[in-house]
């Protein structure tokens, strides 16, 4: 899988975190930059530990799967982004994060922020593509959307969240229809 194909993937899983984020930077009172950086952290290490457990998982499968491994790549990046594009269509309240600064309610978002992650991992080896590399871009992609995401929250609130969701959905479409149209 080419650099730029991982990058955009990247891009719209960190969609999600980013919503999220954007919550957070408005719920959370006296919005420090520090704060930014705590969310950050446990969106990125999420976002970059959740693929290497889906690849870890389909390379065990592999030998099972090795004749239509794009297929099944390209209907869970499908599935995934048709879940992101109908998300991003429920309205949401700023209510419902809670306070994002606590331990667990943050593990509970970085968990729920980053099980998309876990599918494309399951595609990236379905593809025989090595993970490493990927879950760190995955990682340090989601860390900076997010770190953007809390300092957006805080000074523009809510303006974006919807339409960012859906574009991250619409990405991980693109990118399943390219990956069954040069494999078959």
């Amino acid at each position: 899988m080419d650099l730029l194909s991982i990058i955009l993937i990247a891009f719209g899983l960190s969609l999600d975190a980013f919503a999220v984020s954007v919550t957070s930077g408005v719920t959370i009172h006296n919005c420090r930059f520090k704060h930014a950086l705590l969310i950050a952290v446990f969106f990125g290490t999420f976002q970059g530990l959740m693929p290497i457990l889906g690849w870890m998982l389909g390379t065990s499968f592999s030998g099972y799967i090795k004749d239509f491994g794009y297929w099944i790549a390209f209907i869970l990046l499908l599935v995934l982004g048709v879940k992101m594009i109908y998300e991003s269509t429920k309205l949401k309240k700023a209510e419902e994060c809670s306070n994002p600064l606590n331990f667990y309610i943050l593990f509970l978002l970085a968990i729920a922020t980053s099980i998309d992650a876990f599918g494309i991992g399951l595609s990236f080896a379905c593809l025989k593509v090595t993970i490493l590399g990927p879950a760190l871009i995955i990682a340090l992609i989601t860390f900076v959307v997010s770190v953007i995401g809390v300092v957006v929250g805080d000074k523009l609130g809510h303006m974006f969240e919807g339409k960012l969701e859906m574009l991250g959905g619409i990405i991980l479409i693109v990118i399943g229809i390219k990956i069954l149209l040069e494999n078959s």
